[in-house]
């Protein structure tokens, strides 16, 4: 062995009873589970911080918003009778409106955030005791056809989808298209005119307008009549909204059509249908899925114009008669709970997307 050869031979026993040295980036890198394990709770916390910074804007906005509508509350109080000046100072006082901008604004925050959102000018009455008591309502109403037209829009959106191209898929696509772009208050007051009022020879079937006939019914006769009003605005609603949810779903599959797994699946000798069902629908869902919390955000805000055309008595109604007077904490209280909704069921969506999609929150 020459000299030359025995400090070689010497480093490289001594390296490799040493183990091998890492340099470079992977040196430093943690380990694969450890950054798996704290990346979704960071993704947490930086979907909810977001969420809270946009309920303060919305807590920030619908004070200053409904300020620049047109219009005294205070003369509107007064039912239009002459007045002195001293007594709409008096009204003034009584409802904090004496008060500087940015004071009105701090107490309106500090009761908000506790959740204190007023009183009504024109009910004289907690905002909160209005809300909750015209909430069931809203529920009923945009919570039935947010269930028909999302089951109705995956079902066609589905269905268009793996017959592209075919009369089925281009029918279905331009009647959604087609009923998507119509005023949800203009086909209201067309069913209204066709179905409740008549044309010519033919007899009105519903109801024009409100949720009970106030017959006195009860029990599973008051059921039936709650149904029978109901089944206009419903059908108004799920006719205008379930083309998005068809046409989400559609451009999602048609995505998932070409994929190598579906190749792999239809080689091994499954039927079509059992391809659709097991494998490309669940992925393609994941859009869909988005969708659908954000509208069940919406249906907590309910649908102001068709609630409006039915007279229907929820919270789009209310904040049709609050926008009126106007009545300022009411709106104020109304858009806070609108959007509260919305964020939240988009927070929600956000945190359950990784269950669906694992690369989402790494």
């Amino acid at each position: 062995m020459t000299s030359d050869a025995t400090p070689a031979s010497a480093g490289g026993t001594t390296g490799a009873a040493a183990g091998p040295v890492k340099d470079g980036p992977a040196a430093g890198r943690a380990p694969r589970g450890r950054r798996t394990a704290t990346a979704y709770p960071r993704y947490v916390a930086g979907k909810v911080a977001g969420a809270a910074v946009s309920l303060l804007a919305v807590l920030v906005t619908s004070f200053f918003l409904f300020r620049l509508i047109p219009g005294d509350p205070v003369k509107f109080m007064t039912g239009g009778r002459q007045v002195s000046a001293e007594q709409l100072a008096v009204y003034r006082e009584q409802f904090g409106l004496d008060l500087p901008l940015w004071q009105q604004f701090t107490d309106y925050c500090g009761k908000a955030l506790t959740g204190d959102l007023g009183t009504s000018y024109q009910f004289n009455a907690p905002v909160v005791d209005k809300i909750m008591e015209a909430l069931p309502n809203t529920l009923l109403l945009t919570g039935t056809a947010f269930a028909l037209y999302t089951v109705l829009g995956i079902v066609l959106g589905t269905r268009s989808a793996w017959r592209n191209g075919r009369f089925g898929d281009r029918f279905h696509t331009g009647l959604a298209l087609t009923l998507y772009s119509l005023p949800s208050f203009w086909l209201g007051l067309l069913l209204i005119v066709t179905l409740s009022v008549g044309i010519g020879p033919l007899p009105g079937l519903f109801p024009t307008g409100g949720m009970e006939s106030g017959g006195g019914e009860e029990g599973f006769a008051y059921a039936v009549d709650v149904a029978h009003h109901l089944v206009l605005p419903v059908a108004t609603l799920v006719a205008v909204e379930y083309g998005q949810t068809l046409l989400v779903t559609r451009s999602a599959l048609l995505d998932e059509m070409g994929s190598d797994y579906l190749t792999t699946a239809r080689a091994k000798g499954l039927r079509d249908d059992l391809v659709r069902r097991r494998h490309a629908v669940p992925n393609a869902l994941l859009p869909t899925v988005t969708l659908i919390f954000i509208n069940l955000g919406r249906t907590a805000a309910g649908v102001i114009l068709v609630e409006t055309v039915f007279s229907w008595p929820g919270l789009g109604g209310l904040f049709y008669q609050g926008l009126s007077v106007p009545d300022l904490p009411l709106v104020q209280g109304l858009f806070l709970v609108f959007a509260a909704a919305v964020i939240v069921m988009n927070t929600l969506a956000d945190l359950i997307y990784p269950l669906f999609d694992p690369r989402v929150g790494r």
